[in-house]
């Protein structure tokens, strides 16, 4: 086993009608299929959608950070 590991991230956009919170979780999970070690993530941008003067979509902007294997 190594002392030592090395991550990189990617960069993904989660969406959801309900929260900013929702939209991450769906970042995370969708992430997760198919990315193996993720570890940590980072919301870089918060944007919304607006209809009749209400929010009615969130999106983030996410990078997620995932451990390279044998690091």
């Amino acid at each position: 086993m190594s002392n030592h590991h090395v991550y990189k991230k990617v960069e993904v956009v989660g969406s959801s009608t309900t929260s900013i919170e929702e939209a991450i979780q769906h970042a995370v999970a969708e992430t997760s299929k198919t990315v193996r070690n993720v570890e940590w993530f980072e919301v870089q941008e918060t944007r919304g959608h607006i209809v009749d003067g209400k929010v009615a979509h969130y999106q983030v902007v996410v990078k997620v950070g995932f451990r390279i294997e044998n690091s």
